[in-house]
């Protein structure tokens, strides 16, 4: 009886660490909203090249949703550990939250969620005042731009950051954006000179907002640009530091 008592206790040890998975394990749940009329982005296709990025680190479980109805319900909503939102619609009916949905975003932010906003993402709510801080550089449209999509040099700004450490200056075929708007502080990763607005603009970059943390990434265009080695990597490491705080690897 001693004998079957102890093999009892020991299964039962061994089956609860099976069960458990430990924090580093833990995959980070990570909401990704997509969409766009924007003809020039093929947007199906870089919500792929995204989520491939990021499930292909062994990091994060990803659902991609494609509309904005999951911003109004705030329980669900919670259930995420960040989100990445690379959503742009011209027509306001088919892109614009609720009120109920704005309020629902930010407190998941502001709570100590993660945020992360892709290339022209930025400009989808520019007359939300809130939404521009929360994203601390905005595109205008008429106002912001870009050259023709070149091949450019990228430029580490900050190279003992958890996300860019270790990198070093990349050449990238995408688009150079350029002019975005916007006072609040941020913290540039990566920045690049620009022959249109004959500037050096920043191009990643990290900001806290409330408790929680974001990152602006203005790479993107398509998939091509997205699987850059140096551009797919700080997608991995930002969004896994936007979620957490810090970088693992």
């Amino acid at each position: 009886m001693r004998r079957l008592a102890v093999f009892a206790v020991a299964a039962a040890t061994v089956l609860g660490m099976a069960g458990a998975a430990s924090p580093q394990e833990a995959k980070i749940k990570t909401l990704l909203i997509t969409g766009d009329d924007v003809k020039a982005h093929p947007w199906k296709e870089t919500a792929q090249a995204t989520k491939e990025v990021l499930t292909d680190s062994g990091k994060f479980d990803v659902t991609v949703v494609e509309d904005l109805e999951i911003l109004g319900k705030k329980d669900e909503l919670q259930k995420y550990d960040l989100m990445v939102y690379m959503r742009f619609n011209t027509k306001k009916e088919k892109g614009e939250p609720t009120e109920e949905g704005k309020a629902n975003l930010l407190d998941f932010v502001k709570g100590g969620k993660g945020f992360v906003v892709c290339h022209l993402a930025s400009a989808s709510f520019n007359k939300w005042e809130e939404w521009n801080k929360l994203c601390g550089r905005y595109w205008i449209m008429g106002k912001s731009g870009h050259g023709p999509r070149s091949v450019f040099k990228s430029k580490i700004a900050d190279k003992n950051d958890p996300i860019t450490k270790g990198l070093e200056d990349f050449e990238v075929d995408d688009e150079l954006y350029a002019k975005l708007f916007g006072e609040e502080k941020i913290h540039v990763l990566v920045e690049a000179d620009s022959d249109w607005s004959k500037k050096t603009e920043p191009l990643v970059f990290t900001r806290t907002y409330g408790k929680g943390r974001v990152v602006h990434n203005a790479f993107g265009h398509d998939r091509k640009a997205i699987l850059t080695p140096e551009v797919a990597r700080i997608i991995a490491r930002g969004t896994e530091w936007a979620a957490t705080g810090k970088v693992a690897d």
